[in-house]
């Protein structure tokens, strides 16, 4: 199973990695959302975990942008701050709050495999 990783962090893009590619996934990471765009059409991710504040393309629109290219593919929307009154998040399958404990992540990509 192959994971796209979005985040401007270099640390979480880091700790993401790692820790996904010890749990088995195949992982590709983006910083952008032009990189992420990209990388989506370029490598079919399974999963996406997308962060909501980036520099150049807004979490919010590339998750619009990527359900219109691929609406099956499940996508968990993972950002530093509380977005869950935007009813725009509402569209991926899954919210999380950034944390350096990374089992809420795991369980939530592994509850979204089996789906």
């Amino acid at each position: 199973m192959k994971i796209l990783i979005v985040d401007d962090d270099q640390h979480i893009q880091l700790l993401y990695k790692e820790e996904l590619e010890e749990e088995g996934y195949e992982v590709v990471v983006a910083g952008t959302g032009k990189e992420a765009l990209a990388l989506f059409d370029q490598e079919k991710p399974d999963i996406v975990t997308l962060d909501i504040l980036m520099p150049d393309i807004d979490g919010i629109s590339l998750l619009r942008m990527m359900k219109e290219q691929r609406p099956k593919v499940p996508i968990i929307m993972s950002t530093a701050y509380d977005y869950k009154d935007n009813f725009s998040v509402w569209a991926s399958e899954a919210y999380l709050v950034k944390s350096s404990d990374l089992n809420e992540l795991k369980a939530t990509i592994k509850r979204l495999a089996n789906m």
